[in-house]
Formats: C-alpha cells, sequence, structure tokens
C-alpha cells in the first residue's frame, strides 16, 4: 500500500481517483480545518506544508495549495496541516502570535495563514518580514495589519523545537507510485517509466506541478482516464550554468529557480514575484507554463526575449526548438506525439538590457491581460545590435514584434527611435476583446509599455 506521513501519522493512500485533490482526501478524513475556497489557487484558504529539499540543498517547510495537489503527488511524502501545527496541546508560537496580535476575525482564512506562516518561521536564514510569505493567501476581514504584525513578530525557533530538529533529518525518499483506480495516477522517477507509460497510455493527461491541469479538474471538472505527474522525474530536473547557457529543468519549480537567477536574469527576477503567489510558485514549473501555450502565460514573454530554446526529449530521441518556433496556434505546440519538454536554455551571454512588464487588474496574484518582455544588445559605437520585443495576450500565442525589432536595429535607442517603432507597433496585433481588456486597450498597452521600456531604460542607455 501507498502512503504519507500526516501530521506525524503514516496514512494509507490506495486505489483513489486520480482527479482527488490533497483539500478533499484531508476533509473527507475529518481534517475540516483545511478549507476550500477558490478550489484554484488564488485564495490559500487550503495551505498545507510538505517537508522538501529546496535548490540550496537546505530542507524546509513549503506551503502548497492542497486543492491542487492530487493525493498521488504526496505519496512518500510528510504533510501537516493547521492540525498538525500545535505540540502536545500547546499553541505554536505562530497561532499564539495570531490570538495575542488579533491576527483573525472570520477564522476562515486563519488556517491557511497559520501553514503559511509556520513555513515561514523556519525558512533557513530569515532575515526580518517577507511580505511574500503570505502572498498567497487572501483575508476578508481583518486586512493585512494585523497579520502582518503576526509575520514581523515572529522570533527564531530554537534548538529544542522538534519542528526545527527535523530540518537536520534526511528528507523524505519519494519512489515511484501507480494508483490504479477508476481513473489511475501516475508519478513516476525517470524517463524510462515515463515512456513506458507513454507507449501503453498515449492519451494519458500530463502534469507537473498541477497549477493548470488541476483547475480544469476543480472549475471545470474535466476528467481523465489517467494522470502521469512528471514532478518526480530526475532526468527533468536540475538546473545549471554552462559556458553558453543557463539550463532549467522542465520539471524544476519557480521557487526553485529564483536563487539561480539572482542577480543574473533581470528580466526573469523581475517576472517571478508577478507570477501567481508563493504558494502556487512552490509547485508551478517552467515546462508546466511553456506545455500549456496559453497566450496570457508569464514566462513566454521574457523567454522569448532571452532567445530561449527548448530541449524536447522523446524515447527516440531529443531535439532542440527555439521557443518562437514552439508556439503554433492556440493551446497548440511543436510537440510530437510521446514527446516532452526536458529544459528550457537560455543562451550566453545575456542581453545587456531587459524589462518585464504585466498589465493586470491586480498587481500580484493576477492573471495578465498584457504582458511583455523586451530586451536589447547594443554594440560599442551604442546602436542596437538586436531587439526582441516579445508579448502576451494579444495574440491566439505569445508573439514577438518583428517589424519593429528591425525597424530598431543599427541605430541608437533614442527618442526618435521610439517615435519610429510606436506606429509599427500600433497595427501588430489583431488582439481580441474578452473580460479582462478590449482588443483597443490591449493595442493601447502593446504601445504604452514599449514607452514605459524606453523610458525606464534611457537613464541606462546614456
Amino acid at each position: 500500500m501507498t502512503s504519507f506521513l500526516l501530521n506525524g501519522q503514516r496514512v494509507q493512500v490506495g486505489a483513489q481517483d486520480a482527479h482527488l485533490s490533497l483539500l478533499q482526501f484531508l476533509r473527507e478524513r475529518g481534517l475540516t480545518g483545511t478549507k476550500e475556497g477558490c478550489a484554484e489557487g488564488e485564495c490559500g484558504a487550503c495551505a498545507v506544508v510538505l517537508l522538501r529539499r529546496d535548490a540550496r540543498g537546505l530542507l524546509r517547510y513549503e506551503p502548497v495549495n492542497s486543492c491542487l495537489l492530487l493525493t498521488g503527488s504526496v505519496v512518500d511524502h510528510e504533510v501537516l496541516t493547521v492540525e498538525g501545527v500545535a505540540d502536545a496541546g500547546r499553541l505554536h508560537p505562530v497561532q499564539s502570535a495570531m490570538v495575542e496580535l488579533g491576527g483573525s476575525q472570520c477564522g476562515y482564512c486563519t488556517p491557511g495563514f497559520v501553514m503559511s506562516l509556520f513555513a515561514e518561521y523556519y525558512r533557513p536564514d530569515r532575515v526580518g518580514y517577507d511580505p511574500e510569505a503570505i502572498s498567497g493567501n487572501l483575508c476578508r476581514c481583518t486586512g493585512y495589519r494585523p497579520i502582518r504584525a503576526v509575520a514581523e513578530a515572529l522570533g527564531t525557533p530554537d534548538g529544542a523545537d522538534p519542528r526545527q530538529r527535523r530540518l537536520q533529518l534526511a528528507p523524505p525518499a519519494l519512489g515511484s507510485v501507480s494508483l490504479e483506480g477508476a481513473r489511475s495516477f501516475h508519478r513516476p522517477c525517470s524517463l524510462d517509466e515515463v515512456f513506458a507509460m507513454l507507449e501503453r497510455r498515449p492519451d494519458i493527461a500530463i502534469t507537473s506541478g498541477g497549477s493548470d491541469l488541476v483547475v480544469e479538474m476543480n472549475q471545470r471538472h474535466r476528467r481523465f482516464d489517467a494522470v502521469l505527474s512528471l514532478e518526480n522525474v530526475t532526468e527533468l530536473r536540475g538546473m545549471a550554468w554552462t559556458a553558453d547557457s543557463l539550463r532549467i529543468g522542465a520539471s524544476n519549480t519557480l521557487t526553485e529557480l529564483e536563487p539561480v537567477i539572482a542577480g543574473k536574469v533581470p528580466i526573469l527576477e523581475q517576472m517571478l514575484p508577478l507570477f501567481s503567489s508563493r504558494l502556487v510558485r512552490n509547485r508551478a514549473t517552467l515546462g508546466g507554463n511553456l506545455g500549456t501555450a496559453s497566450p496570457i502565460g508569464d514566462s513566454p514573454p521574457a523567454l522569448l526575449a532571452l532567445d530561449a530554446s527548448l530541449e524536447l526529449v522523446s524515447a527516440a530521441a531529443t531535439r532542440r526548438v527555439p521557443l518562437a518556433d514552439f508556439f503554433l496556434g492556440y493551446r497548440k505546440t511543436a510537440l510530437a506525439p510521446g514527446e516532452l519538454i526536458a529544459a528550457v536554455l537560455i543562451p550566453l551571454p545575456l542581453p545587456e538590457v531587459q524589462r518585464f512588464y504585466k498589465v493586470s487588474k491586480r498587481v500580484l496574484d493576477d492573471i495578465s491581460t498584457v504582458a511583455a518582455g523586451f530586451s536589447l544588445r547594443r554594440g560599442t559605437d551604442g546602436r542596437v545590435e538586436s531587439a526582441r520585443l516579445a508579448y502576451g495576450g494579444v495574440a491566439a500565442t505569445p508573439v514577438r514584434a518583428h517589424a519593429a525589432e528591425d525597424a530598431l536595429v543599427g541605430r541608437p535607442f533614442d527618442d526618435e527611435a521610439e517615435a519610429r517603432v510606436r506606429p509599427l507597433l500600433e497595427g501588430a496585433f489583431a488582439p481580441l476583446d474578452d473580460h479582462r481588456g478590449s482588443a483597443d486597450y490591449r493595442r493601447a498597452m502593446v504601445v504604452e509599455l514599449f514607452s514605459k521600456f524606453r523610458f525606464d531604460t534611457s537613464a541606462q542607455l546614456t
């Protein structure tokens, strides 16, 4: 029988429906402190904590949305819910601070905040208050002042704290998982296992972090006979700088990516905080964000501006495809049957100038109306040698403004260049109207974001 540790107790999973979320699993067993709010990863009421090793090799408590986490994905993991935070009946310091500082009113969102703050309390090398710690948790009652006060008041765990001691031990060992039921779930550890499964079940639904596919299950009630999770496939993980590229494994989470690109890739540093919330980034992957081929995904404009390419792998071969050639149409890609994204490759040296912009109804934790990634390379004479102006939300696919890019090459990036390019951008795309923004608004944003790029980089380029 397959199992995982839940609040320190071994729990059997068995032949569950592949679509059963951890949130449902918990509530069916009476652990109703974990709440369902939005069922799409935006409110954080369902937050729980997993014990995982981060990109630096440090063991940490990682908060995630249990509504987007399939039960099969937590097999072999150690999971904590709000019911498991107190120690022998004594409130945890986070819980005590929530009470003393008035961080809870109606209480519905409180368990999710407690779990996010619990993970923050034990974050390695924590210094001061990190707003990202509760960026994925919403409260409609108190506002955030008292909850922020809780985060600011957190002390430091001592060596006698059993939760802190656990971080000094080995992480959970994650093996291959196959749950055969009315609908099956599979979490292999190697590409050989993946391709064997794809040969048997070519129609199997593929996911990694679940932040897209599980929303489809929850909100649109989509059902699949079988689900294949790539989150634990060794060959799809790992990040490394080489002499000519940065290689990012398709199944590495966005949170794992952050320390790798810190201070080195400005456009990705600007994009990641706008990519949903910490709770989502703890599960979401670049491979998944690109593989869904959404025209409003956050990462494609930034990666197109970097001239990224994808390493695609099948049972027969490995090939490289420029990201600019990967998107073929709305939700259609160049992936052949039986082929997967193995890695994102960003060529070096990086462009001299990089910027990412996102227009959305909320600044944080929202879906974009228009997103843009811009980059420039200049020669020693200050003239533009190459330009990349990439957009999301303005066409059926993420797309570059090629005519505008060409108009910048060979000239200084100055007011005259901006005036020359604006008309080209005005007619570059034919965006659709939808509830997030009209076609006219999107066309205006295409132009104005470029002008913002010119303004924001003017000091750097003088």
